[in-house]
């Protein structure tokens, strides 16, 4: 446990960062998970726009790495673009 005040104070930013980041990163998992679901093509387009901005903003807040967003978005449009 943190002696010094300055760190008692990191503590408590690093905690509030993390749930803040958990809770973008779990929404943008439930977004691609509703994407990969889905079977009509205008509706997957629509939610590719959407998932493909939730992790270009993530990897620009560096709370994921540039190139697993990149992958992720590959498959994603690899994806949509199966569909019939």
């Amino acid at each position: 446990m943190a002696n010094l005040k300055s760190a008692k104070k990191r503590m408590r930013q690093a905690e509030k960062r993390r749930l803040h980041n958990r809770y973008y990163k779990k929404t943008t998992k439930t977004f691609m998970k509703r994407l990969f679901a889905t079977t009509d093509k205008t509706e997957a387009q629509e939610l590719l726009k959407k998932v493909s901005s939730m992790l270009d903003k993530l990897a620009k807040r560096n709370i994921i790495h540039k190139n697993k967003a990149a992958r992720h978005k590959s498959q994603l449009y690899k994806h949509v673009n199966s569909l019939a």
